[in-house]
């Protein structure tokens, strides 16, 4: 049922929703291509869970239009629910259940054929074979994203909606389950994730950004980067702090950190941040960024100080998703 004229899973034009007064999405508009692997990003309050609720027919738009998996959002969301399935951030699955108990479950609910044959196969397909037999429970909390993730794809979706999936999950539990994310990407399966990790986010085939209900920018993470328009530099090591920071039996990484709040009060510097013996620093203006520099080097000569050395650096993600917020005024709602 998926479009296949133009090949989208998700084909959706200016989606809203209301809360009584509060606009909690705005004129949304997503084309999805079926088989990709999407990224939902923005602060805390943007709209993002308030999207995928309704693209899944959880949540009725107020206004708007369009289908997702070849039906439409308002009038054919049971159909959309039995092709979807919508892993949320906390775990929802039954913790006095054990592992096979819950996969046997929700076989049930949605009327599996085969159900004992499918539940075994999705057993040994997600690596839960070995704990089958434990409670959910007394599962660590990758362990439970691997449980939730095969119940929502046991019954062959065409669409997975990921809500924060990987939330106070370890690094090697998120690296796990995004190879499971791309192994079913390859099947055919299409994905639309909400996340804060730029890790993941810079898995994505393509990224959007949602801030106040609305969409301010999508594309891929090169992209984004570009639209951001920043400029990044870094310090560079300087031999003579180092010989400095030696005799006086201090630390380079101390010494630097220490001019941390002066770099970030020149005017061109939007955003400043220290990390393992660096300084980085990005803004929009490189004219009057490397002017600042010269200034702030030859207030350090006045003080005695040896200059700091900067290098230009590609900016990341990340930064343009801080600067993003900024422009958008952050999490104030």
């Amino acid at each position: 049922m998926i479009n296949q004229a133009q090949g989208l899973a998700i084909d959706v034009k200016n989606l809203c929703k209301k809360f009584g007064n509060k606009v909690a999405v705005d004129n949304v508009s997503i084309a999805q291509p079926a088989g990709s692997v999407w990224g939902f990003l923005g602060p805390n309050g943007s709209g993002k869970t308030t999207t995928i609720r309704m693209l899944c027919g959880l949540l009725e738009p107020t206004s708007g239009e369009g289908s997702c998996l070849g039906f439409d959002v308002v009038k054919q969301s049971r159909e959309i629910k039995n092709l979807t399935g919508y892993m949320t951030q906390k775990f929802s699955f039954w913790e006095d259940l054990t592992i096979k108990e819950n996969l046997d479950f929700v076989a049930r609910l949605y009327e599996i054929p085969n159900r004992r044959k499918i539940v075994e196969k999705t057993l040994i397909d997600l690596g839960l074979e070995k704990r089958q037999h434990q409670l959910a429970g007394s599962l660590s909390g990758g362990w439970k994203q691997r449980l939730a993730l095969a119940a929502v794809t046991m019954h062959e979706p065409k669409l997975l909606l990921l809500d924060e999936p990987t939330a106070g999950v370890d690094p090697q539990a998120r690296r796990d389950f995004w190879q499971q994310i791309h192994r079913l990407s390859e099947q055919g399966l299409t994905v639309l994730v909400s996340t804060h990790y730029m890790d993941e986010a810079e898995r994505c085939d393509h990224i959007v950004y949602l801030a106040y209900g609305k969409l301010i920018t999508q594309g891929t993470v090169n992209e984004i980067i570009q639209q951001s328009g920043l400029i990044a530099f870094e310090t560079q090591s300087n031999p003579t702090l180092e010989i400095q920071q030696t005799q006086s039996k201090g630390t380079t990484e101390n010494t630097i950190r220490s001019l941390l709040s002066d770099i970030q009060a020149l005017p061109s510097i939007e955003e400043a941040s220290f990390y393992a013996d660096k300084i980085k620093v990005s803004g929009h203006d490189r004219q009057a960024m490397e002017q600042d520099f010269v200034i702030f080097n030859q207030t350090l000569q006045s003080r005695g100080q040896p200059i700091i050395y900067w290098q230009t650096i590609t900016p990341t993600l990340e930064d343009a998703f801080i600067a993003l917020e900024k422009q958008t005024g952050g999490d104030n709602r």
